[in-house]
């Protein structure tokens, strides 16, 4: 009998995860890398600026100037987002503002995961990590859920929130805005305990809440890239209609009503029920999530 291995010539496309730093190599086909984990479904303050070539002292000084921007009319921010934009950024520490808050969340989040790894006999547990379909973002980072590894029988007298992941401590406290990305949504199980965490957070002023101009993640790099623009218009480029939209790139639907809005309306949407989609995943989720488009803003009284 003949063997015939199947082959492609032009070879496949693996996932990528760029470069790494090796750590150690446990046997002959074991290496060992070091590399950093994206915490699914959540979204923490940053603590520095994340756009390419933008400086902090660009950021304090031209925030300010691209509010001014967004009041005059003339910015790419349309009115129901400069409605809920402008009242956050009338401040004269927006950025540093923020940036406290990355540190502090960052701290936050060491001191959790420390607490909750250490067993009572003082002795560490491993992490558990528990990746999503989608296994790296543009980054290379791993895109997953991270909670203290606990054995079959710990588990079985545990209830569903002592178990719960580090993710969901940082938005339980506040640290972190819920971020839930599709097609990433939590179980049908921990949905409603993201919800009730992330309200509770927000309502309550725990953590970054406790600041009511307090910009999520998400909006502060938003932010840097309506900076990054204005810088270009006002150096006489003429920006693309790709540019002047791309900014602010993902659609939301609200998870309680099961509607989807405009990028620019993902503020008509509360927090804790955000649902963000990318542009070419639109489609797929309508399909998959019975979703219906919003009635326009002046419609809703």
């Amino acid at each position: 009998m003949t063997l015939k291995v199947l082959w492609t010539p032009d070879g496949i496309n693996l996932d990528q995860i760029g470069t790494k730093t090796l750590t150690d190599i446990s046997d002959g086909d074991t290496p060992k890398i070091d590399m950093s984990i994206r915490m699914l479904s959540i979204d923490t303050p940053e603590k520095r600026p994340t756009a390419r070539g933008l400086s902090k002292d660009e950021m304090r000084t031209l925030t300010p100037q691209v509010k001014t921007w967004i009041e005059s009319g003339d910015s790419p921010v349309g009115e129901v987002l400069a409605a809920h934009l402008l009242p956050l950024l009338d401040r004269t520490d927006v950025a540093d503002a923020h940036w406290a808050q990355g540190v502090e969340a960052t701290e936050v989040h060491e001191e959790i995961t420390q607490t909750r790894l250490t067993r009572p006999d003082g002795t560490k547990r491993a992490l558990f990590v528990r990746v999503a379909d989608e296994r790296f973002d543009r980054y290379g980072r791993l895109l997953a859920y991270t909670a203290p590894s606990f054995s079959a029988d710990e588990r079985r007298t545990m209830t569903r929130r002592e178990r719960a992941t580090f993710n969901f401590d940082m938005i339980e406290n506040g640290w972190a805005a819920s971020f839930i990305l599709y097609p990433s949504i939590p179980g049908e199980l921990d949905l409603p305990m993201v919800q009730t965490a992330a309200r509770a957070a927000v309502e309550d002023g725990l953590g970054a809440w406790a600041d009511p101009q307090a910009l999520a993640g998400y909006e502060y790099r938003m932010l840097e890239k309506l900076v990054l623009l204005f810088q270009r218009v006002q150096a006489g480029e003429v920006p693309s209609s790709t540019d002047w939209t791309g900014w602010v790139s993902r659609y939301c639907a609200d998870i309680s009503t099961g509607e989807v809005f405009s990028p620019q309306e993902y503020c008509r949407v509360e927090p804790w029920n955000r649902l963000f989609l990318w542009r070419d995943d639109v489609r797929a989720a309508v399909a998959d999530l019975n979703l219906v488009p919003a009635p326009p803003a002046e419609d809703v009284g």
